[in-house]
């Protein structure tokens, strides 16, 4: 008898995506990037603000799940500090608000967070 592996259906789709991903260049680390701390910090946050029930922690969860696939850490990281820094009053809240970078980097965590609207909540 040959002995092998054994997949579950369910198993099969997730490692051909992995598969495709890894495939395409993108390394573990590229799939997650995002540290356990930010992740829960984010789903903290947001059932903070949905309840604190069972279901805004799967929402949650969800949600930023959607965030990590469509924007990078470091990027996400960027937004928040714009975000943080543009409610400073006076020239250097304005530094945070006024330039092209800026704007771009909340306008992508905006998206991002649309997106996970729509798909998670």
């Amino acid at each position: 008898m040959k002995q092998g592996r054994i997949m579950t259906a369910s198993a099969a789709p997730l490692l051909c995506a992995t598969a495709l991903l890894l495939g395409a260049g993108a390394s573990a680390a590229d799939i997650n990037d995002y540290p356990t701390s930010a992740r829960a910090d984010y789903v903290f946050a947001c059932m903070k603000v949905n309840g604190e029930t069972q279901q805004s922690l799967e929402h949650c969860s969800c949600s930023i799940d959607v965030i990590a696939s469509l924007i990078s850490y470091e990027r996400y990281v960027d937004a928040q500090t714009v975000l943080s820094m543009a409610q400073v009053p006076g020239n250097l809240g304005t530094m945070f608000r006024a330039t092209e970078f800026s704007k771009k980097t909340v306008d992508d965590l905006r998206r991002a967070q649309a997106e996970a609207e729509v798909r998670c909540f």
